[in-house]
């Protein structure tokens, strides 16, 4: 008798739970995953907090540890799953990039100065979202894509409407990641925009990595390079 449906969605589920616990060995990453993680079950909000703590210290060494600081980041991210049902408004920060030493340190160096981008809305029954903005983005946004406008929404600025779906990653053959993908909404500029590919994992509950990729050749047969580590975060008990 064939298996039913039901049993073989648990079953996929089930894989890939335990695929997400073997975390690669990247020396203290995996046990202190480990602790996060089991701190979870308990206290959430602890978990969260110092998980978010450690990605923005992960990235900050990327300037003065780059490749150790990247590698912390590559395991975290692969010890992720999918991040199936985020919904609503989201808290984002830039952990770090990761193109070239030089560019990354100037780039750094700028978005530490002002950094417009807030975090991200989703809409998981739709499969869709947008970013969030400060106030402050308008004017410099406008300069860069005069044709296109960000839209009001109270404190803050939306732009940048995305769709989403679940699959293999980009740069992480075997890795199924919630991709968040510009190029299908019209409306986005050409310029920039259309050529970013983000992946998302949630790492502990409510508290997401995620990798903005640039797209390079044709949108069915692209390539795509890691520019840099970003996080989010939702409201947890």
């Amino acid at each position: 008798m064939e298996p039913s449906a039901t049993t073989e969605q648990a079953a996929k589920q089930n894989g890939k739970a335990e695929a997400a616990e073997a975390t690669p060995d990247a020396g203290p990453v995996k046990p202190r995953l480990a602790a996060m993680r089991t701190l979870a079950k308990t206290d959430a909000a602890a978990a969260q907090s110092e998980t978010w703590d450690w990605f923005q210290e992960a990235g900050k060494r990327i300037s003065s540890d780059r490749e150790a600081a990247i590698a912390e980041l590559e395991t975290l991210f692969g010890a992720g799953t999918p991040s199936e049902g985020i919904d609503g408004q989201t808290e984002g920060i830039l952990v770090g990039f990761t193109t070239k030493p030089i560019p990354d340190r100037i780039l750094a160096a700028i978005t530490g100065a002002w950094m417009p981008w807030a975090g991200k809305r989703f809409d998981s029954a739709a499969g869709k979202g947008d970013n969030l903005l400060a106030k402050s983005a308008k004017w410099p946004a406008k300069l860069l894509w005069p044709f296109y406008g960000a839209k009001d929404a109270g404190e803050r600025l939306v732009a940048f409407d995305f769709t989403t779906r679940v699959e293999e990653g980009a740069v992480d053959p075997g890795h199924d990641v919630l991709v968040i993908d510009y190029a299908p909404v019209d409306d986005n500029p050409r310029v920039i925009i259309k050529s970013i590919r983000d992946e998302l994992v949630e790492v502990v509950p409510g508290t997401h990595l995620g990798k903005m990729l640039w797209r390079t050749g044709p949108y069915e047969d692209a390539k795509y390079h890691l520019l840099a580590f970003f996080a989010l975060k939702t409201p947890v008990g």
